[in-house]
């Protein structure tokens, strides 16, 4: 088995508006983020931003997409350990963010998530599962101006 690279990409989507995109994962059940993925062996984070917004919402985010020069560090998760190499415990999370004129219909890979919602940005913070993702919403989301 080939083991994870313990490095991955955390990409918000938004809109002008406030909306930010959210899926919810298959498992486990309940999981709300923004769009995830690990970085291939071998693969630029800013490729990996690419592809896996390609692959989990087929948007293509070349020209939007933005590197906000920020990363996280974190534990796995115990039950996630075993995908990585023996004695890998921690995690390299690297933050984009893609700002849309307007919501877009999402096709999302039906594999790993249930649904895609496009939410004001408050609920987004409320909805999200983990402490990342809620930090990169509300530091990199714009409040609208109402």
């Amino acid at each position: 088995m080939a083991y994870k690279r313990p490095e991955s990409v955390l990409v918000v989507i938004y809109t002008v508006a406030g909306e930010v995109l959210l899926l919810e994962r298959r498992q486990p059940a309940g999981y709300w983020q923004s769009v995830t993925g690990s970085l291939e062996w071998g693969e630029a984070a800013r490729d990996a931003a690419i592809r896996e917004v390609a692959e989990e919402t087929g948007l293509q985010v070349q020209e939007q997409l933005v590197d906000c020069g920020y990363s996280n560090y974190f534990e796995i998760v115990p039950a996630w350990r075993a995908r990585y190499a023996p004695d890998t415990d921690w995690n390299t999370e690297y933050v984009f963010r893609v700002e849309l004129a307007a919501t877009t219909p999402i096709c999302i890979a039906r594999e790993e998530h249930v649904v895609a919602e496009w939410v004001p940005v408050q609920q987004a913070v409320g909805r999200v599962s983990s402490r990342t993702n809620r930090e990169a919403i509300e530091r990199y989301v714009p409040t609208p101006i109402v």
